[in-house]
């Protein structure tokens, strides 16, 4: 061979290393812009969720707390009016308010007119009168008395003591005056106005009044309608995802089946909604706005994914567990219900756990059969007239009064906190069952 043949042969190598070389950088340098692309987008979205979580509880964290003023209550039966506590129409006609309006007056005597006595009086929460009623009927020697007793603030009061007033903005723009934030600020350095835990926010209803306002009338609403949901759900998905994938014939009956199942885990929410309306309300003339209709709704809204979830865990079983049960002479049934079903329970479990958490977070078909009503009352049954912890804060975000911004932002961060509750039930059912083969 000659050197000239070696030349080319050498020069031809040399060339297809540079090919080599510059098609692998080229190839490197796609790979990493890839993964720089991809970790930019989880940077970003990791970014846009703490900042959505941040504003919710910095908004929401104050919700837990309220200020309260404290007083010296005389339980005078004159003003009152009350002659016998046992009297329910005396009680119930009694001028409780009197109790608060003289306490005040009594600590800020300095105040006089029309217009400084109405702002005065403002400071203590309508609220307050039904704490004095129960001390009172709880101990009738307290009458003719006079005890020290702490009272919720108004609103307004509230959020003055949670910094939410600014001093700054001249007082025309403000709802809450230099006068009243002078007497707040003397309740402050002598120790007579404090904050402490919203027991009220967590065991008192609905309510126009933001300082009264609580969630545990959508909390108990929740829970019936989830209880109501997982009671239809759960027995009728389990059963129909069984006899999918093992009982039913694969035939063109059975494959429209699952095409229509596949197709309802898809429909918007609110179609569940305005099914729910026609049937259950308007058929059927189920009470409106109960628990009993939205754990319906929310029932054929949660079962596409219990089927599906439950399919999954089923298929996920080997074969193997089935031909040794059959050959040792188990029946389908008895191969399905004592071998099959115990192993692919789990995935059940965690599908029909993230189902729920989906149903709790609803809201577009509960608004549809009238669960929007505003509900002060705490439901007692399945039956009653309730709302749900999404649609609360539906409400709560339209209306008007600044407090409700917060209450709004707290009910959310329960609904989260039991969201994620859920989720991490889902998960640990799911490491601690999982099985391997």
């Amino acid at each position: 061979m000659t050197d000239q043949t070696l030349n080319a042969i050498e020069r031809l190598a040399l060339v297809k290393q540079e090919r080599m070389a510059a098609q692998l950088s080229k190839r490197y340098g796609k790979e990493k812009r890839f993964r720089f692309f991809g970790m930019a987008s989880i940077v970003i979205g990791l970014t846009f969720l703490a900042v959505l979580l941040g504003t919710i509880f910095t908004a929401g964290f104050s919700t837990f707390f309220s200020s309260e003023i404290k007083l010296t209550i005389h339980y005078d039966a004159a003003v009152l009016g009350i002659s016998d506590l046992n009297d329910e129409d005396q009680v119930r006609l009694a001028d409780w308010s009197q109790l608060v309006k003289k306490a005040l007056k009594t600590r800020f005597p300095e105040v006089s007119g029309r217009s400084q006595s109405r702002q005065l009086n403002g400071l203590a929460s309508s609220i307050s009168i039904y704490t004095l009623k129960d001390r009172l009927l709880a101990n009738p020697a307290l009458m003719g008395t006079t005890e020290d007793v702490w009272l919720m603030a108004d609103d307004e009061v509230d959020a003055y003591m949670k910094g939410q007033v600014d001093p700054s903005v001249p007082e025309i723009e403000r709802r809450f005056n230099d006068f009243q934030i002078g007497l707040v600020d003397q309740l402050v350095a002598s120790g007579e106005m404090k904050k402490s835990f919203n027991t009220t926010f967590f065991t008192n209803g609905d309510s126009r009044e933001p300082e009264q306002a609580g969630i545990r009338g959508a909390m108990i609403g929740s829970f019936f309608t989830l209880l109501v949901t997982l009671s239809l759900s759960f027995p009728i998905g389990i059963s129909a995802a069984i006899y999918l994938e093992e009982f039913a014939p694969k035939n063109r009956y059975t494959e429209i089946i699952e095409v229509n199942i596949n197709n309802l885990a898809a429909v918007p929410s609110i179609v569940f909604g305005l099914l729910g309306l026609a049937v259950f309300i308007n058929l059927f003339h189920l009470p409106r706005s109960a628990p009993l209709v939205g754990g319906l709704v929310l029932t054929l809204m949660t079962l596409p994914t219990i089927i599906i979830s439950s399919r999954s865990s089923i298929k996920a079983v080997p074969p193997s567990i089935r031909e040794a049960a059959l050959g040792l002479g188990a029946s389908k049934m008895q191969t399905v219900l004592h071998h099959v079903l115990p192993l692919a329970m789990p995935g059940m479990l965690t599908g029909t756990i993230i189902g729920m958490a989906q149903a709790l977070g609803e809201t577009a078909p509960l608004l549809m059969i009238g669960m929007i009503a505003f509900i002060a009352d705490v439901p007692g049954t399945p039956l009653d007239p309730s709302t749900v912890l999404p649609v609360q804060v539906y409400l709560w975000s339209d209306l008007p009064e600044r407090a409700f911004v917060a209450k709004t932002s707290g009910a959310i961060m329960v609904l989260l906190g039991f969201l994620a509750i859920m989720n991490l039930i889902a998960v640990f059912l799911r490491k601690k069952f999982e099985q391997r083969w």
